[in-house]
């Protein structure tokens, strides 16, 4: 990635915390909280990942109210960030926090699996 996607996919990715915060509340969603954002070479796409903690809605249901808003989330973008070209938004669900979840899991059952067979083996 060149300096000038990695600065304008920083910008965006600044930009996006408000009409992300206000779409969180209007769902019940907790806190949405942008990942990382990508953009294609030429800047016209920009791939956001997403993550949404501590809500009612499933992740499920908050990338649909974004998409619900989408047109209008890429405007307020536009009026933000001073590029030739508002870039089109594709949201994604980040998955690192549920591989980090699911990591966290094995280790406490793998810890708990031994103090099982620690318990067993000194009867």
């Amino acid at each position: 990635m060149s300096i000038r996607t990695e600065k304008v996919a920083s910008v965006i990715m600044e930009t996006l915390s408000e009409p992300l915060r206000r779409i969180a509340s209007e769902n019940r969603a907790g806190l949405i909280t942008v990942t990382s954002v990508k953009m294609s070479p030429d800047l016209q796409i920009a791939k956001v990942y997403i993550s949404a903690i501590g809500g009612k809605a499933s992740i499920a249901d908050v990338l649909q109210a974004i998409d619900a808003e989408k047109h209008a989330i890429r405007k307020y973008v536009a009026s933000k960030v001073q590029l030739r070209f508002a870039p089109e938004l594709r949201f994604y669900r980040d998955e690192t926090m549920d591989a980090m979840e699911q990591i966290q899991n094995l280790v406490e059952q793998t810890k708990k699996n031994d103090r099982l067979r620690d318990g067993h083996a000194s009867e």
